[in-house]
């Protein structure tokens, strides 16, 4: 965003979502609840006092109220005015024919863990974009943006951020085993040894960007499901540049692949801590989706799946009795239901085979009749 500002033309302003908190519902900075986010509301008023050349940022919504997105909803429509209050004074802010942008980014899960809603007059008025939508046909482009911006993290890959931009594709493709390129094609001289030294890592980091990005579509895909169409448990662990630059930085050239995918186990176990209760559950799909899912932790996955769904089908708060036991009748009836249409198939496909007739075993009766019959004189 600052990138696109400094392109433009425009004064970026940008404002910390967490430092704003859901406590904040107004823009006049005299309501705010504490210094610092008063402090982040005073810049609110800054950029619409300024009104012309600006690039309003709001970062990490998700950790700010709904309440205080709905002030900007009136930007959106032709009139492109917004109420606002600069130095104790309400004032209407006329931003028409003005190049004033406003810019909001977060994330679909908020701390708690519950899926954040931006208003849906902001949604169905403003533009709305997902970095990795937006990207059809530059998934590759996308993909090499994480190992870029982990090269600062790990020592070994550090020199390579001020060095020819080329070079670093030419390397993840010599890391990949791409038999077209040869070294000779780099624009920096590397030495052998320093040369063998990127490419242990960078094999490394591929992996690990394989994870990351996985992990990445897993929660966008997650946050995107109603709860009433789960079959599993919420997914909340992150696929950010930030994971994969803490994964870089422990990288080294001559870890092994079991070494390595235990600094991936480690890292996401310090990163579900966050999730309490819901822990377990997104390890075990963490796992599934790296395909390391095996024996006991397969049939755990398995149980945690089934619970999932018993509690959903139950319905109702763990304290709500009669809510719960009208769910236990509703699943009872799902299950007999279920049960009923076993027995139709089976029964089907009995009348299906060779040698019946409406559904009758004429084979087994037959000998049977035959049995009890008298012999002939």
């Amino acid at each position: 965003m600052e990138y696109v500002a400094s392109r433009l033309g425009l004064v970026f302003v940008k404002v910390n979502g967490p430092a704003l908190g859901h406590a904040v519902t107004s823009v006049d900075p005299g309501e705010a609840p504490n210094a610092t986010a008063r402090q982040e509301v005073e810049k609110i008023s800054f950029a619409l006092e300024m009104g012309n050349n600006v690039l309003l940022y709001l970062d990490d919504i998700q950790h700010t109220s709904p309440e205080l997105l709905q002030k900007f909803i009136s930007l959106c429509d032709a009139q492109r005015r917004m109420e606002g209050v600069w130095e104790g004074r309400t004032r209407t802010y006329d931003l028409r024919g003005k190049r004033f942008a406003v810019c909001m980014a977060g994330n679909p899960y908020t701390e708690s863990g519950k899926r954040f809603r931006i208003p849906d007059m902001l949604a169905n008025r403003a533009d709305v974009w997902n970095l990795g939508d937006v990207l059809s046909g530059k998934e590759e482009l996308f993909a090499l943006s994480y190992v870029e911006n982990s090269l600062t993290a790990n020592q070994v890959l550090a020199p390579l951020s001020t060095r020819e931009r080329g070079d670093l594709g030419l390397l993840v493709r010599l890391a990949k085993g791409d038999e077209s390129v040869r070294p000779d094609q780099l624009a920096h001289p590397y030495s052998a040894v320093e040369l063998e030294q990127i490419l242990a890592v960078l094999r490394k980091l591929l992996r690990v960007q394989q994870v990351v990005l996985t992990n990445n579509q897993a929660y966008i895909a997650s946050a995107a499901q109603s709860d009433e169409s789960r079959v599993e448990p919420p997914y909340q662990l992150q696929g950010s540049y930030r994971n994969m630059n803490k994964l870089a930085e422990r990288i080294v050239p001559v870890m092994n692949d079991d070494e390595l995918e235990a600094v991936i186990d480690d890292h996401y176990l310090g990163e579900a801590q966050t999730l309490a209760a819901n822990a377990e559950a997104n390890l075990l799909k963490l796992a599934e989706l790296r395909g390391r899912l095996t024996g006991e932790r397969a049939a755990r996955w398995a149980q945690v799946k089934a619970g999932f769904l018993k509690a959903k089908a139950l319905g109702g708060a763990e304290d709500d009795p009669m809510s719960r036991a009208v769910g236990a009748v509703g699943l009872l009836a799902d299950r007999v239901g279920a049960v009923e249409s076993a027995i139709e198939r089976a029964a089907a496909a009995r009348a299906a085979r060779p040698g019946r007739e409406g559904g009758v075993d004429q084979g087994v009766g037959g000998a049977a009749r035959r049995r009890h019959a008298r012999p002939s004189p």
